[in-house]
């Protein structure tokens, strides 16, 4: 197993060979690599180069590489792929695998794969894509290991040995009735160190968890790390089990959820596509809808302004202080909605604790803003030589300004959990708007009284 660093020297090495046209010694090069490294190497290649390299692959790795290629690299080698070679590549995926790869290839290439499946297996895919994306039908598969309470130990053994082959996991069992019911699980090990002739009914345990198919795959994600699983059986109503999820699928979608998050914390719209597969139009269609929300919204601030314009005219040096308590507001308000929203996104905390987080945002905002103040206070007096009244007016806004920012980022993100709603839409760029026009209103507000204009 290469390090990092080997990898990275490798593809530099891989990229000026395929440069070079020497396809030979760039497949010499990738050959012996993890198939999830030699992937990701053909997936930088545009699709016609990652086909030539994919058809020097050995047969045995080749599947492995290509359920881990992106879709355009996949629909590549669909297309320049003969019925022979469609037929072994479904043969060799698991089925999850498969339904994923169905998901996300366009219907005419969809109808070519269609085409080498059995009749059974066409209506077991049909009603797999029929779960709503973010279920945890969608991503179970059905490669699992069935066993019944009255067999054996010895005749679970020799079933593992005939159907193990095909299945993604086998180091949990599960234990059905004749209707599929799910009875409970057993571990492998157990299975192993027992004797040949213990029922199984008397190893397996009934204590089970599990999702059923429409659940959130976010919640099922949180069962795993709640109940540090690597495997989780997926029922239906009546607690027959239709499948299985897998820890690695799980990460996967842990990795697409944090994605999401973040997109959506820094205003632009959720893109599923990598960032050098997404073009510029694309990128640019996903950002400008809220940065014009955004714009439009700091013309709040804009009226608030404009409306102070004689005070601003009388004393000039209050407009120095605006970008400072602004930018010093949004912070603020960023850190807290950033601790939340994870907080919310992790079940650290829940709707429920509200008050004892405004409470204690209430006096992390308290012990900052004083603090920032008084720094703030001696800083005006000494270094920027302004007098006293206009230092006292800024260290006071500077404190109300923290004070607004942080509860606004800590009740907003609980308030749109409540409202069934992603808390990442709470984040920063709408924290700051909201903190910008509060510290604005009280700064003008402190100026006339102290100041007295």
């Amino acid at each position: 197993m290469e390090t990092i660093n080997q990898i990275e020297e490798i593809r530099d090495q891989f990229t000026g060979l395929i440069n070079e046209k020497q396809m030979k010694a760039a497949f010499e090069l990738i050959k012996d690599l993890n198939e999830v490294d030699i992937a990701h190497l053909i997936d930088e290649l545009d699709p016609t180069t990652g086909v030539i390299l994919y058809r020097l692959l050995p047969k045995d790795i080749a599947t492995l590489v290509f359920a881990n290629f992106d879709t355009e690299q996949q629909t590549a080698i669909i297309n320049a792929s003969t019925d022979q070679e469609i037929e072994h590549i479904l043969n060799e995926l698991y089925f999850d695998d498969m339904v994923d790869l169905l998901e996300e290839m366009p219907s005419n290439v969809v109808n070519d794969i269609l085409k080498h499946t059995t009749a059974a297996e066409r209506q077991l895919i049909n009603q797999f894509l029929m779960y709503p994306d973010s279920s945890a039908g969608s991503m179970m598969t059905i490669e699992y290991v069935s066993l019944k309470k009255e067999m054996t130990v010895r005749e679970a053994l020799d079933k593992i040995k005939r159907e193990g082959i095909d299945k993604e996991t086998i180091y949990t069992l599960y234990v059905t009735d004749d209707k599929r019911i799910l009875e409970g699980t057993l571990s492998l090990r157990e299975l192993i160190v027992a004797d040949v002739d213990t029922k199984i009914k008397v190893l397996m345990s009934e204590d089970v968890i599990f999702a059923h198919t429409l659940d959130d795959r976010e919640d099922v994600a949180k069962q795993f790390a709640k109940y540090d699983l690597t495997v989780l059986p997926i029922v239906d109503n009546e607690k027959r089990i239709v499948g299985i999820i897998t820890v690695d699928d799980v990460l996967d979608v842990l990795e697409e959820e944090t994605t999401e998050d973040f997109q959506i914390m820094a205003a632009t719209t959720p893109n599923e596509k990598p960032y050098m597969s997404t073009s510029v139009f694309e990128l640019a269609k996903d950002r400008i809808f809220w940065l014009l929300i955004l714009m439009i919204s700091a013309t709040v601030t804009q009226k608030i302004i404009n409306s102070y314009e004689s005070l601003l005219s009388n004393i000039a040096f209050l407009s120095g202080f605006i970008p400072m308590l602004m930018d010093t507001g949004g912070n603020s308000g960023a850190q807290s909605s950033t601790l939340v929203i994870r907080s919310l996104a992790t079940s650290d905390v829940t709707t429920a604790d509200w008050l004892r987080v405004l409470w204690k945002e209430f006096r992390v905002a308290l012990l900052c803003g004083i603090a920032l103040a008084i720094v703030n206070y001696f800083k005006i007096i000494y270094i920027d030589r302004i007098p006293a009244n206009i230092a006292l007016t800024v260290s006071i806004t500077l404190i109300f300004s923290v004070m607004s920012a942080k509860l606004a980022g800590g009740a907003l993100p609980m308030l749109a959990h409540k409202l069934k709603l992603d808390p990442a839409i709470m984040a920063s760029p709408l924290i700051t708007t909201i903190a910008d026009a509060i510290s604005l209103v009280v700064y003008f507000m402190l100026a006339r009284t102290i100041i007295g204009f």
